[in-house]
């Protein structure tokens, strides 16, 4: 076998990359475009160069490279691109340059077995790395991008390694299983040993994991991408470098944990945001958008955040990611959100209900449309419609004391899409004692009209919201998205610039704010999006 061409590693003329032009298999799973591809390389032979007197990391031909979940294999292509090009002084014949670099420092695992055979062909130039058109000599038709069908290990109803639902997930042979190899195991460090050799050490772990598995009725997914996360560091690799969706940065199910463990690990040295993932992923809407890190396991201080918003990049800024409990996006919103903690007053979350305070969810249709004697006004959103039924009095078995105040509704979810201004939170309504409402609402309660009237006003203010988005980063405003809004006194109508005298912003921070929160009329429902 011979190699007369170094096409696999360049693009010629005018034709286009073909990894530019396959659709995504699902939003679980998407394709990453080779141009996004090279700029998390990029980042990884920047830190290298720094941290090695300027050396490139593509001349080193020892350093191995693993993608545990590749889909297109443009990671390990454009590595193997790179290496092609760096190591010709060390190793100047071409075929015992690349048979080199695809047996000794490239390697990947399959998450399934068409993205196996994609990637393959990709790297290898043949869908078999041991069919007469690769472009190394492999004895097996894998070569080191490997893939095997792996089964879930469910443990009351649930996979033990992920959390997939038993019901939708065991669903026979002739199905993918999606039971991904990197994160189905103890020992991580024993599978890796299994499938590449004993003495497999990776010093750059790179990849775009899958992000979540749907849950029982699809109504709300399970994320699974921070486990990849998890076992990559696990293997103790100089450097990993994934895009991950956003959402661990302030919210998400059951990612409290990593995003304590991420905002206190000093070994994060880069951060990359998207609020809008469509800047990464064209035509993929990824909720909160998605983020890139590079992660260093050498490096011990403030992490360099960058944020692109419409392409253009705000930073880099030297950040202590565990300042907060949350990450504030924004480094601009930092000195904003001093300000206005630095003064210690209460959170206005004292007298905002909990999630489903009154125990019903947002589809219970319990409730009738004509009042009868001891009835009490019932609010809820049902596709997107906002709407008012009644209940007796004594169906209200939870939270039965705040039945009887003055409240503010806000609605639980609100999307209005990424760009900026945004609204932040969907249109407030007032009702008077006695009054209950479904999960569709959560409520600010006060002891008279005048009180509610004027923390209506303070809710629509740009101050109040964007307070709000700073941890609200998905359509759902929950309890703990109110944290640092200030509590107020109710002797007043609120506005925006009573509120921006009385913590100091400059003209700057108003300008900021301005341009980020639009408006919110008081006039009218608006719209209001719920998830059932």
């Amino acid at each position: 076998m011979s190699i007369t061409l170094q096409a696999p590693f360049a693009l010629h003329g005018r034709n286009p990359d073909v990894l530019t032009c396959i659709a995504n298999l699902s939003n679980d799973e998407v394709f990453t475009p080779p141009e996004f591809a090279n700029r998390m390389i990029d980042t990884v032979a920047a830190a290298w160069a720094q941290d090695h007197g300027g050396a490139s990391l593509w001349a080193n031909k020892d350093v191995r490279f693993l993608d545990p979940c590749t889909k297109s294999g443009v990671f390990l292509r454009e590595i193997t691109r790179r290496l092609t090009d760096g190591l010709a002084p060390q190793i100047p014949d071409l075929q015992q340059r690349v048979q080199h670099i695809l047996t000794r420092q490239v390697f990947g695992i399959g998450i399934t077995r068409i993205t196996s055979l994609l990637a393959r062909r990709s790297v290898y130039c043949s869908r078999h790395a041991s069919g007469r058109h690769s472009i190394a000599a492999f004895g097996s038709d894998a070569g080191h991008i490997w893939f095997e069908r792996v089964e879930h290990e469910w443990q009351g109803g649930r996979c033990r390694f992920c959390g997939a639902s038993q019901s939708a997930y065991d669903r026979g042979a002739d199905r993918e299983s999606h039971a991904y190899t990197f994160i189905h195991t103890n020992d991580i460090m024993a599978r890796t040993a299994e499938l590449f050799g004993a003495d497999m050490q990776f010093d750059v772990i790179i990849g775009n994991p899958p992000y979540q598995l749907g849950s029982d009725g699809g109504t709300r997914d399970v994320p699974i991408y921070q486990r990849f996360v998890e076992q990559a560091k696990a293997l103790e690799p100089r450097y990993v470098t994934m895009v991950i969706p956003a959402r661990w940065m302030a919210s998400g199910l059951g990612l409290s944990e990593f995003r304590q463990t991420m905002l206190a690990d000093r070994r994060v040295r880069t951060l990359v945001d998207y609020p809008a993932a469509s800047e990464v992923f064209p035509g993929v809407e990824i909720k909160a958008g998605v983020c890139y890190f590079l992660w260093d396991a050498a490096h011990d201080g403030d992490c360099s955040v960058t944020t692109f918003r419409n392409g253009e990049a705000q930073g880099p800024v030297l950040r202590n990611l565990g300042a907060h409990d949350v990450f504030v996006r924004d480094a601009r919103a930092v000195t904003i959100l001093q300000k206005v903690l630095q003064h210690g007053e209460p959170s206005i979350n004292t007298i905002l209900a909990r999630d489903k305070e009154f125990g019903w969810t947002s589809n219970f249709d319990g409730f009738h449309q004509r009042q009868k004697p001891g009835d009490v006004p019932l609010y809820y959103i049902r596709k997107m419609k906002r709407g008012v039924g009644f209940v007796a009095r004594e169906a209200v078995t939870k939270s039965a004391h705040l039945v009887d105040t003055w409240k503010v509704f806000v609605p639980k979810a609100y999307n209005g899409g990424d760009g900026v201004p945004h609204q932040i939170l969907g249109k407030p309504l007032i009702a008077p004692s006695p009054s209950v409402c479904t999960q569709s609402f959560l409520f600010f309660h006060v002891g008279s009209q005048a009180e509610a009237e004027s923390l209506q006003s303070y809710y629509a203010t740009r101050f109040f919201r964007y307070l709000v988005s700073l941890r609200k980063i998905t359509q759902d405003a929950t309890y703990s998205a109110y944290t640092w809004v200030p509590l107020q006194t109710w002797d007043r109508t609120w506005t925006d610039e009573a509120l921006y005298a009385k913590y100091g912003l400059t003209a700057e921070e108003v300008t900021f704010i301005e341009q980020a929160v639009r408006p919110m009329g008081l006039d009218g429902e608006g719209d209001d999006e719920q998830t059932d």
